[in-house]
């Protein structure tokens, strides 16, 4: 069925308003801040018999987007294994081999049946709070498996034929130091799930089966289409460019992730065979995890391109089994986040090869995964995870953003105001971090100064799982680096550091004690020497470089 472009359109914004409303109803219902304020969490339709994505919201995660897709393949496995399918199924898992990132995103894909046959699947994933393993929040840097990260569900029916599995609840409540968080997170996904159904259900009968699958291919298509022109536009060549993670957490060795690109007769290919082995330590990731990375960093080059999988049609993967690229269990990965944020550098790097009018310099490549957790005076737990901005880097036609996100995400930081409400601390400094961009003539953004007070009469254990402690971000065309990532904390000796330089567990603060996080700026785009003179008083007088550095890299004096 061949559908005109007016009706595309039209069929185009219901459909994302669709995984739009799944999104929204997630984030005003969810319990923990996570996903209630910085919107750690995704919503998508996907295709029936391959799991390819349809369609995806767009206020989700960007690196769930081409995640969910072998989430969805992951179901598909195990109902063509023998677990059966029909109407008012929903699946639960959180295993970060198939189809995951890590232990902490639990994924729930359900069938939509139309007259007794499958039409499509909805899918949601949301980053809960805790699911046991050595570590509260489970970012545990000095994992060596994945059973010291939490638990690991597999693909489960958490509701057959409409019938909530109650066994299934038993085991993730017992599995949890914060049960109830994770089930007001988990009735916000099912909630999302009821109301995406419903929506879609109502567009069917509005519109015709036929019709809006004929919508889902043509969209598919014209994003390859669009995605081929763009490679199309790319000089034919080869790109390496390769970057490096400080260490593993528990080997203090640098790691290396290398690309390779190849633009040639139309077709991308991401070689990332020269990248180091699978590690020791947690930062390792799945092969899936890697190709949504690649995906992001993609949309983000191109993007105007649509979100849904034709995007991948004219990219060609190499990863192999051997890296911590791609790795199987138990090998641990609750850093994901941190390899990833490199993987798409390296492909930023590379396409700045390609046009070096387009280059961007690196953005601050860590999110400092940070969990602090103690006890209540009832005997309860708490646990709070957050993770914190930074700079972006000078690009051909701007300076980067201040204290922003990272390309991985579109969530906001947790506001200060609502970690202090819901957790016994208090934020003492929350700041822009001077000198932190890299220098150039379209400077690095400048990274973040914050700063924690513990206030449980209790000890408050302390974790961080980071990077970009002895890489700096890297800056393009002359441009300088951006500063490197600072964690320190108070105990009776005084301020103390971690040995791995970005990494720590085992932290415990007693009540007044502080910990202090300096986030990276982005790299610099540019010779410093040309930004124009009122531009860097803007700077010094805004705070964002001091007289000194405004002297000796931009030769500029009041």
């Amino acid at each position: 069925m061949s559908l005109d472009a007016v009706t595309l359109a039209v069929l185009k914004g219901r459909l994302e308003q669709i995984a739009d409303e799944m999104d929204a109803t997630l984030y005003r219902s969810a319990f923990n801040p996570i996903i209630a304020e910085a919107r750690d969490a995704c919503h998508g339709l996907y295709q029936a018999e391959t799991g390819a994505t349809l369609v995806q919201g767009t206020k989700g995660l960007p690196i769930f987007v081409g995640a969910m897709s072998f989430a969805v393949q992951a179901v598909i496995k195990r109902v063509r294994a023998g677990a059966g399918l029909e109407p008012g199924d929903t699946f639960i898992f959180n295993d970060p081999y198939e189809g995951g990132t890590h232990l902490n995103d639990f994924r729930l894909v359900r069938p939509v049946f139309r007259s007794g046959k499958l039409f499509c699947w909805l899918a949601s994933v949301g980053h809960w709070l805790d699911i046991g393993g050595n570590v509260p929040g489970n970012y545990n840097p000095r994992a060596t498996e994945s059973h010291q990260e939490g638990v690991r569900f597999p693909p489960v029916k958490l509701i057959r034929a409409g019938v909530i599995q109650q066994d299934i609840l038993d085991i993730l409540a017992a599995n949890s130091r914060v049960p109830q968080s994770n089930w007001g997170d988990l009735n916000g996904q099912l909630n999302a799930l009821d109301l995406g159904e419903r929506r879609l259900l109502e567009l069917l009968d509005d519109t015709g089966d036929a019709v809006v699958d004929a919508a889902f291919t043509a969209l598919a298509d014209r994003a390859a289409a669009l995605m081929q022109a763009e490679v199309e536009a790319l000089p034919d060549g080869h790109y390496a460019f390769e970057d490096y993670l400080d260490n593993d957490g528990v080997v203090d060795e640098r790691l290396t992730i290398a690309l390779d690109m190849t633009v040639q007769g139309g077709r991308m290919t991401l070689d990332f065979s020269r990248s180091s082995a699978a590690c020791l330590g947690p930062i390792n990731i799945s092969y899936a995890t890697s190709v949504a990375a690649c995906y992001v960093a993609l949309k983000h080059a191109f993007p105007d391109v649509p979100a849904n999988a034709g995007v991948l049609r004219p990219i060609d993967f190499i990863i192999p089994d051997t890296s911590l690229l791609a790795v199987g269990p138990p090998r641990p990965v609750a850093g994901y986040t941190e390899t990833i944020l490199r993987l798409i550098g390296v492909i930023f790097g590379a396409l700045g090869k390609a046009v070096p009018e387009r280059a961007t310099a690196a953005p601050f490549g860590t999110i400092n995964a940070l969990s602090l957790s103690g006890q209540k005076q009832d005997g309860t737990r708490w646990v709070m995870f957050s993770f914190f901005g930074g700079g972006l880097g000078g690009n051909p036609e701007t300076d980067g953003l201040h204290h922003a996100n990272n390309p991985i995400s579109t969530a906001t930081i947790p506001p200060a105001e609502i970690m202090e409400a819901a957790y016994p601390v208090m934020f003492t400094q929350w700041a822009l971090r001077p000198d932190s961009g890299g220098t150039g003539l379209h400077r690095g953004g400048v990274g973040a100064v914050y700063e924690i007070e513990a206030l449980s009469p209790g000890t408050t254990e302390v974790a961080l799982l980071g990077e970009r402690g002895r890489y700096a971000p890297f800056g393009v065309s002359g441009g300088g680096q951006g500063a490197l990532n600072r964690f320190a904390w108070q105990d009776g000796q005084g301020w103390q550091t971690p040995p791995m330089a970005s990494k720590i567990v085992g932290v415990k603060l007693q009540k007044g004690q502080r910990l202090r996080l300096e986030s990276p700026g982005g790299g610099g785009w540019g010779d410093a020497k040309q930004r124009p003179r009122e531009a860097v008083a803007r700077d010094l007088r805004l705070g964002f470089v001091t007289a000194d550095v405004a002297k000796r890299d931009y030769g500029y004096e009041a």
